[in-house]
């Protein structure tokens, strides 16, 4: 594989620059791939839950499916928790960041905020405030938020429940993320 002249970034040339951005390109198209298969690999329980970490994502996306949601708003749903391994302290900030570009603002903004509307159903239990949500009560997507996780968060733990299978979604994962960026058009 060529490689670029330059060791400091300053000193790249056209040519290296152009040669750059080919690979990356490449990298970028083929990034449903490795999103797809990160999530084939959560096979592991979620610490104290019956069911995993793929599972439980399989269970939301197919509840959306089910809900007549749109390719957007599925796969969205289906990566809401991508984050959980490598940033549990801001799982949705995560999920929602890989999502940006390809989803719409209110879409990103779900799935973005969803940890914190998901704290209703425990919060209270553990000494926390249940409607911390609340101070995003004006916002135009709250309710959504709400809705979101009532229907496809929260309900999704569930040992009994038949999903779809990740190869099912592979079609519409591959159509959002071979979508032009939003920050493109």
């Amino acid at each position: 594989m060529k490689k670029v002249s330059f060791t400091e970034m300053k000193n790249g040339t056209k040519e290296d620059y152009q040669l750059l951005e080919k690979y990356e390109k490449d990298f970028e198209r083929k990034t449903a791939d490795r999103i797809l298969k990160y999530l084939a690999d959560q096979t592991t329980t979620l610490e104290g839950y019956q069911i995993t970490r793929l599972e439980h994502s399989l269970q939301a996306a197919t509840r959306a499916y089910k809900n007549g949601e749109s390719e957007e708003m599925v796969v969205a749903t289906l990566l809401h928790d991508i984050g959980d391994d490598l940033a549990p302290m801001n799982h949705s900030q995560y999920a929602a960041s890989i999502l940006k570009p390809y989803v719409s603002e209110r879409t990103y903004w779900i799935i973005k905020h969803h940890g914190l509307f998901q704290t209703y159903y425990s919060a209270h239990h553990l000494g926390g405030d249940r409607n911390a949500r609340d101070k995003f009560k004006d916002h135009k997507y709250y309710q959504d938020t709400i809705n979101f996780c009532e229907n496809y968060d929260q309900t999704s733990f569930d040992p009994n429940y038949k999903s779809m299978t990740l190869e099912d979604f592979y079609p519409m994962v591959q159509k959002i993320f071979s979508k032009k960026p939003y920050y493109y058009l």
